[in-house]
Order: C-alpha cells, then structure tokens, then sequence
C-alpha cells in the first residue's frame, strides 16, 4: 500500500468512529440496484463514470446512426432516396437535440454540421 492508501483509510476510519457517516441520506437502506453484470469487470467503473457525466448508450447509438446516414447521403445519387434520407437525418437530429436539451446541454449540432460542409466543399 502506498502513503496515500494508508492516509485515506486512516482518515475513514477515524470519520466512521466520530460518527460523520451516520447522517448521510440513504444510510442504512441497501444501495440502488445497477445492472452493469453485461459489462465486463474492467470496463464497469468507466461506464459508471460515464453514466454519471450524462452519457448513455443512447445517445452514442443515435450519433452512430445519424453519422451512417450522413455517409449514405454522401454516396447516394438517387434524388428522391436522398431527400427521404435528409428528412430521417432530420428527425433523429431533433430526436437528439430534444434529448440533449432535457439534460440541459447544449450540443451546437447545427453550428458543427454547417462547419464540416464548409471544410468538404473547400477540400472538393
């Protein structure tokens, strides 16, 4: 065990024997049930860290699916086929945006996009 080890128990300790632990909410219920038993061992704590910043699975599965749209938008020729990809490209930004707004985030979506459709039409 390394100094700071030693230091952190010692001080955790002395704090469960002063008693500064009995008035936390929730002290003596059973802990909140998170199932995270799909999630191998190693990778469980970075999900947990995850979880608590706000990000979710599905918020990366709706970015991986409006970023595989965009790319059958860029290789499509058919006209029609890629106005109807453009309107479910729309919807699951608004989708996002509204999910991303309900955790009061702002994700500049738009301002992003327009960005990288300026970079594109420099570079082609």
């Amino acid at each position: 065990m390394d100094f700071f080890s030693i230091l952190s128990e010692d001080r955790i300790k002395k704090a469960y024997k002063d008693g500064d632990f009995d008035n936390l909410p929730g002290y003596g219920k059973p802990l909140p049930f998170d199932d995270l038993s799909s999630v191998p061992e190693n990778l469980r704590m970075a999900y947990r860290i995850m979880k608590n910043a706000g990000f979710t699975d599905e918020e990366n599965q709706m970015k991986k699916e409006m970023l595989t749209i965009e790319d059958l938008i860029k290789q499509c020729e058919d006209q029609e086929e890629k106005k109807a990809l453009q309107k479910k490209l729309n919807e699951k930004m608004l989708r996002f945006n509204s999910m991303m707004s309900k955790r009061r985030q702002n994700t500049n979506s738009s301002l992003f996009k327009n960005y990288g459709e300026k970079i594109n039409n420099k570079l082609f």
